[in-house]
């Protein structure tokens, strides 16, 4: 027993050394966009309402998005205040989309995974949020898709009047926030090293088989639960041989069908829709990993 728990407390001090400093880093990163530049990324998309940009202003939104910190809970209050600024719901989509997918703090994690994987996943997030968009814009051209009736302005937590006050404040909530799923992840990630062999992981997620992109999608549905938290993981699956794309999909699947984020959606889109977005983030996470796996 006291054999398996050095065993254990190496693989999870290793990994700890590894990423450790990419969590503070992408804490006080993210804080920073949040206390600073938050108002005038959300500024940016709802003076967009305000302006005829046809389909790029579902590109534009979709960077707004992947550069807004919110969370699904932050991001709807928002967008149903950008909605009454007069921003169509094709560019809501593409907003909505990449902001639960990706957000700067989740960025600075991400680089731990490597340059490459970094790249993809912030192209894959925003890809993801531009289709979403585009189909918002084609489908729903005539008719509302989203039903953000009783959402209340946002309100803040960043009010202290002193900046760096603020800024601490922010930071101390997103620690509270982050620090025990980023701990588990690596608890996990320890029990992978010492008890999965790597071959298994190989089998099911290398090569470029749609079989491991497949498997990759759907596990991210139930085992997702914080971008941090799944950074360590997905680490030790990829030096154990899962390849780039099915790690593509386990990124988009993930945070899309969160179970707090679903029950959010639920909300503004009801249940048919509901169904036609679990079918999309699927959809879309399987063709991304695949193409992904035929480029690297």
């Amino acid at each position: 027993m006291q054999r398996e728990a050095i065993y254990l407390w190496y693989y999870f001090d290793v990994q700890l050394r590894q990423i450790f400093w990419y969590w503070v880093l992408g804490m006080g990163v993210g804080s920073a966009v949040s206390v600073f530049l938050k108002e005038r990324i959300h500024g940016a998309l709802r003076a967009l309402g305000q302006k005829k940009l046809g389909y790029f202003g579902i590109f534009v939104s979709s960077v707004l998005g992947v550069a807004s910190p919110l969370c699904m809970y932050g991001t709807i209050p928002i967008a149903a205040s950008f909605s009454r600024s007069g921003v169509r719901d094709d560019w809501l989509a593409a907003f909505m989309m990449s902001s639960i997918l990706l957000n700067p703090q989740l960025i600075i994690y991400s680089a731990s995974l490597g340059g490459t994987v970094l790249i993809v996943r912030i192209l894959s997030c925003f890809l993801c949020g531009m289709m979403a968009g585009l189909c918002v814009r084609w489908f729903y051209k005539e008719k509302p898709f989203f039903h953000f009736f009783g959402f209340a302005e946002p309100t803040s937590r960043d009010t202290d009047p002193d900046l760096l006050l603020r800024y601490i404040k922010n930071v101390w909530r997103n620690i509270k926030t982050t620090a025990p799923y980023f701990l588990f992840g690596l608890v996990l990630s320890a029990l992978f090293q010492r008890y999965v062999p790597t071959e298994i992981m190989t089998d099911v997620f290398g090569g470029n088989e749609a079989w491991g992109v497949l498997m990759a999608a759907t596990i991210g549905v139930p085992l997702y639960a914080c971008g941090g938290g799944t950074i360590p993981l997905l680490q030790q699956w990829l030096w154990e041989g899962m390849s780039v794309g099915s790690a593509v999909a386990f990124m988009l699947t993930g945070p899309a069908t969160k179970i707090t984020n679903l029950g959010a959606l639920k909300i503004v889109l009801g249940a048919k829709r509901l169904f036609l977005y679990l079918a999309y983030v699927m959809a879309v996470s399987l063709a991304i990993g695949l193409l992904v796996n035929q480029i690297i």
